[in-house]
């Protein structure tokens, strides 16, 4: 199993969130996901942008699993280090 920490788009035209999600990494982006671990909200206030569970993300990163570039850029906004 190949997993991948990315993306998921919710929302409308020109009011995107998105959730931090858990996935296979051939599945397409709005596909299964395995786990949720928080949320990405670019048009919210900037202390309500980004919401997870670190402890989470964490497991899954010692599992193995990858990070796209754009999750990895909203960990370092965080202060997260991988």
């Amino acid at each position: 199993m190949s997993a991948r920490i990315r993306l998921k788009k919710f929302g409308t035209k020109k009011r995107p969130y998105y959730r931090i999600v858990v996935m296979e990494k051939r599945d397409a982006r709005d596909g299964k996901t395995i786990e949720e671990l928080g949320y990405y909200h670019p048009i919210e206030a900037e202390d309500k942008q980004i919401l997870f569970d670190e402890t989470k993300a964490r497991v899954w990163l010692e599992k193995g699993a990858t990070v796209t570039d754009t999750v990895r850029r909203i960990f370092n906004k965080k202060n997260i280090s991988l």
